[in-house]
């Protein structure tokens, strides 16, 4: 082959070489220069609060529902304490075939105290022998009365009268009064007679204390 088509067969082999290595790059060059689309399920993981998670707003009302001990026991945070308080039965108010006391608790110290549902009663007598059964106590619905110094609160007394129901009767020395969570009664003398201690209609009932000395 002359010299002349030898350098001419080169030079053509030359730029088809060069030809592709411009393609090549070009290529090269449009994939580095285009930002990677990411993936839908990258996108979700990324732009969405992980599964379970609480917005910080959603978080503090979730803090603010929530229960705390204050509420239940408010009205034992400052309740009357059995030395702070003086129990007395009033006057009887008679219903047909019925007899109603108020049993009067009365704040004697020097501070206001508060007292929340129904008292403890029995009947004893002069030895301190409980007569009968535990009063029974009515449904109501139970309120905080606060008790500012010589203030009171009174429960119902009732039963049936003995000589009208015919239950067996025994004649109390006096009713001990227990204030609402306390443990220690306090005594108030007796003077109403016979009350029914056991047999039909013997059953003798007590309401929640409410403000005052009675109805």
């Amino acid at each position: 082959m002359a010299n002349g088509s030898r350098h001419t067969s080169m030079s053509v082999v030359g730029a088809l070489v060069l030809s592709g290595a411009l393609v090549s790059c070009g290529t090269e060059s449009t994939t580095a220069g285009t930002t990677p689309q990411p993936s839908a399920s990258a996108g979700r993981t990324a732009g969405n609060s992980p599964r379970g998670a609480v917005p910080s707003d959603a978080a503090g009302s979730t803090s603010d529902r929530s229960p705390t001990s204050a509420g239940p026991t408010e009205h034992s945070a400052s309740r009357c304490r059995t030395a702070e308080l003086s129990a007395a039965v009033g006057r009887m108010d008679p219903g047909a075939g019925q007899r109603n006391f108020p049993v009067v608790l009365t704040n004697v110290s020097s501070r206001t105290c508060t007292l929340h549902g129904h008292p403890g009663a029995a009947f004893v007598d002069a030895a301190g022998e409980q007569l009968g059964r535990d009063p029974k106590r009515t449904p109501g619905d139970p309120a905080t009365v606060t008790l500012a110094p010589g203030a009171s609160a009174w429960a119902g007394l009732r039963y049936a009268s003995p000589g009208v129901s015919g239950a067996r009767a025994a004649v109390p020395a006096a009713l001990l009064v227990t204030p609402p969570d306390e443990r220690d009664p306090l005594k108030a003398p007796w003077k109403a007679g016979a009350v029914p201690v056991s047999g039909n209609s013997s059953s003798v009932f007590l309401t929640v204390l409410e403000p005052g000395t009675g109805p």
